[in-house]
């Protein structure tokens, strides 16, 4: 009852993408240190299930319940700047935004970005978001210092040097050791970046890809059944240094192959867009009107890469502006997407694992009958010390790449989101069966969904303990959370020790 009494019910959740729901017996939206101590504790005693949830960004769902749930956004303060330092100790609720602003009348900033500012700074670091630079970590090494409410031990401070193990396991804990409250990041200088956006052959990338490498920042994005990659670099502007000038081609001039067959298109299926309303639309936007005349055709959605190729070669150019406006982009509407991690050797000595893993999932997708959307994306980071990382490492200098594949949902017809939904799930077990097990290849926790068949979870679950300290963690997991209340269904079943386990958490 006590419970009760501090929540909201009939609360219905959606995620970003509005691939996942959930509607929480219990809603909980604290705006104190001490209600969340508070709520943890009462849920505790009472063996009750309880999900922290931030932004909802996460694809799969990860921060979703249909139990209770913790949402942080009102811990939302920026509690301190150490200008001398150069960090910032803030509540886990604030978006990566506020930060940002807070920051910048102190001349500081970010080391690196992930693509969506909306993202709230527990949410960020707890599923291991990572941004692009073969020399720059994922976003949980800026994290100095991390305040965890457990259910057993209450209140933790952790760093480096005050439980140190810990730390570095809970750092991307996926909120199931603890609810994290308040995180010390530590800042660099505010800086400004030179973006160069170029448009590359397949082999000319195979050419330049290792003075590609050495940009601070640098993504590709291939367009598949087009011999067209994208290049977006990013690198510090040097006092002094000449700057290119901006390009000189207007959105509206970039953006009209993907009108022009707007509009051819619409007109043939009978469902013909006006002229005007095309001409008001983003690049995005008209992505996404395409896609949703033909969301499942493959030849359309060939057409629509095409276009897309036409656009981006109309947009090569540099543009400069400060590094938290440029290293996030548009990320489109919503969609499915599942992104990958695996080792690719070091900055000083690359392996090819990167180019050779795309190489072979063009030659696997792209003469299958999949509709495969542009782009894949491809980012590098360096490694991260902590432990639950799909790009941990003990050696500092060695770089993983994460590619993401991507389906649209353009659409809210409920059958046609279903289809889309089938297909991408081919889209992904071709991948995960054909190529993940090569190239030692781990998904994004916010990425990964529950499998469908219990051979599959199964699988699932060897290959995480081989690549994972689940040992560690669940032991840790008992001396914190050891009534398991912080779990939900799909991080049970993929973290707890024995299937049995998972299976009664999940029906919990």
């Amino acid at each position: 009852m006590a419970l009760k009494a501090e929540s909201e019910a009939d609360v219905r959740i959606e995620n970003w993408s509005g691939t996942h729901t959930a509607s929480p017996s219990l809603y909980f939206q604290p705006d104190t240190p001490s209600a969340v101590e508070r709520i943890v504790a009462l849920a505790h005693a009472a063996g009750a299930r309880l999900r922290v949830v931030g932004s909802k960004i996460s694809p799969n769902g990860i921060g979703l319940s249909d139990e209770a749930m913790l949402d942080m956004a009102q811990l939302d303060a920026v509690l301190s700047v150490d200008v001398a330092n150069r960090t910032a100790t803030v509540q886990a609720g604030v978006r990566v935004r506020e930060v940002v602003e807070a920051l910048r009348p102190h001349g500081l900033t970010l080391q690196n970005y992930a693509s969506i500012a909306e993202q709230q700074i527990g949410g960020f670091l707890q599923v291991g978001a990572h941004g692009t630079g073969a020399g720059v970590p994922p976003v949980d090494e800026q994290v100095i210092r991390m305040v965890l409410q457990t259910p057993a031990l209450g209140r933790l401070e952790l760093s480096p040097t005050h439980n140190p193990a810990l730390f570095h396991l809970a750092k991307v804990g996926l909120g199931w050791l603890g609810v994290v409250t308040e995180v010390t990041l530590q800042c660099v200088p505010a800086h400004k970046l030179l973006q160069h956006t170029f448009v590359l052959t397949r082999q000319e990338v195979v050419e330049r890809h290792l003075d590609n490498l050495r940009h601070q920042h640098m993504r590709y994005m291939w367009l598949p059944h087009t011999d067209t990659v994208v290049v977006v670099t990013c690198d510090p502007i040097v006092e002094g240094m000449a700057l290119p000038p901006p390009p000189t081609t207007s959105e509206s001039d970039a953006t009209r192959p993907l009108r022009e067959l707007l509009l051819a298109s619409s007109a043939a299926l009978g469902k013909p867009v006006a002229a005007a309303r095309a001409a008001e639309m983003s690049f995005a936007q008209l992505r996404d009107e395409l896609l949703a005349l033909a969301p499942l055709e493959r030849e359309h959605v060939i057409r629509v890469n095409r276009a897309e190729a036409a656009f981006w070669k109309q947009s090569e150019g540099y543009r400069v502006d400060w590094s938290d406006k440029l290293l996030g982009f548009e990320c489109g509407g919503q969609q499915w997407v599942s992104e990958i991690c695996f080792p690719c050797g070091t900055l000083a000595r690359p392996d090819g694992n990167d180019l050779r893993y795309m190489r072979d999932l063009l030659a696997l997708i792209e003469p299958s009958d999949l509709p495969t959307p542009a782009p894949i994306e491809q980012r590098w980071t360096r490694s991260s010390s902590a432990r639950m990382s799909p790009a941990h490492s003990e050696q500092a200098d060695d770089i993983f790449s994460w590619v993401g594949i991507i389906m649209y949902l353009p659409t809210q017809d409920a059958e046609q989101r279903e289809a889309i939904t089938r297909r991408f799930a081919q889209y992904n077990a071709l991948c995960r069966d054909k190529l993940w097990p090569v190239y030692g290849a781990h998904q994004h926790w916010a990425k990964i969904e529950m499998p469908e068949s219990a051979d599959e979870l199964t699988h699932l679950r060897r290959r995480l303990a081989a690549r994972f300290p689940l040992a560690e963690l669940n032991q840790a997991k008992r001396e914190l959370d050891p009534k398991g209340i912080l779990g939900n269904t799909l991080v049970d079943s993929l973290l707890l020790e024995t299937p049995n386990t998972a299976s009664s958490a999940a029906a919990a």
